[in-house]
């Protein structure tokens, strides 16, 4: 039984799969941008471990001995699932693996902008430190005594709200499930027009696609900061640029872009008040190690006839 993953593996990545992975599947690993190598291994392949390359109805026709898709990863956005379903192809996702890293990586990406970390290190190794620009300076602040907006509330936010509220934080949220009897739960406009700092952690739906637009931007507080680490379609990127140039914002910090790779001429990465990251909030030699465990888990019930773990369709 052969699984490809289609990543580009860091050796230490790879070291991890040889260790753990069964010694009656065979895994092959393909570079996201060996297309030819890709396509020649996807005829036999039982079993599909993705992680940010689209899933396409024509890869999927391509691999007529395909049982599962086993995302890496929560976001199935990314996968064609129309097509999975109308040839019997399993789709599952591991909800929780990555959980951990990516509460620690809002974090940072908070801290980081709170703190204009990107703004200050590259002019501190020039030896300009000591001399920064005043405005730059009054843009800097601490987490403690500021409201924190959680727009949504799974397990990486529950994770995170903790840490932010012993550092000093109000924390509110906004979900569609009623939390009974939880005092900081509001409605988005009400967590919108409060926050100093407003977070995503919501799936990109149809209903959700730039849901962060201009109108809502705006609405956001003079000088609040918005992190994302769930999935670049959320926000408006050209508004969400316009409002950080105006000073309307007082700063981002962005794991996602609407586009990815994002593009190296892109204005957001001229901005002094902006942090970024290519995408990689989940990645963690601890995430990678518990998500291997449900991936073989899940190929051991694909050999076996089993119900899959965690299951999308």
């Amino acid at each position: 039984m052969k699984a490809l993953l289609h990543y580009r593996a860091s050796p230490g990545f790879r070291a991890a799969i040889e260790r753990a992975a069964p010694d009656w599947l065979e895994v092959a690993i393909v570079d996201e941008d060996h297309t030819e190598s890709f396509s020649e291994e996807l005829p036999d392949t039982a079993v599909l471990l993705h992680v940010l390359e689209p899933v396409t109805a024509d890869m999927i026709a391509a691999a007529p001995e395909l049982k599962l898709i086993q995302k890496i990863g929560v976001g199935v956005n990314t996968i064609d699932l129309d097509a999975a379903r109308s040839t019997n192809v399993a789709v599952a996702n591991m909800p929780g693996t990555n959980s951990r890293a990516v509460a620690e990586m809002t974090l940072a990406l908070m801290l980081g902008v709170l703190r204009r970390l990107t703004y200050l290190d590259p002019l501190t190794r020039a030896g300009d430190g000591w001399s920064p620009d005043p405005e730059q300076m009054d843009g800097i602040g601490e987490v403690a005594g500021r409201t924190v907006g959680l727009v949504g509330f799974g397990e990486i936010p529950q994770r995170l709200a903790p840490i932010l509220e012993a550092m000093g934080a109000e924390v509110i949220f906004a979900a569609r499930e009623d939390r009974e009897g939880d005092q900081r739960q509001v409605d988005l406009s009400e967590l919108v027009e409060r926050s100093d700092i407003v977070s995503l952690h919501i799936p990109l739906t149809a209903e959700t696609e730039r849901m962060f637009d201009a109108e809502m931007l705006a609405r956001m507080k003079p000088g609040a900061v918005l992190i994302n680490t769930a999935r670049g379609g959320l926000v408006d990127q050209p508004a969400l640029t316009e409002a950080l140039v105006e000073g309307r914002l007082g700063g981002a910090g962005l794991d996602v872009f609407a586009r990815e790779p994002v593009e190296a001429g892109d204005p957001l990465l001229t901005l002094p008040n902006v942090v970024v990251a290519p995408h990689i909030a989940w990645l963690t030699p601890e995430t990678l190690e518990r998500s291997m465990g449900v991936a073989f888990e899940n190929c051991r019930r694909v050999r076996d006839g089993e119900p899959l773990l965690h299951r999308v369709c």
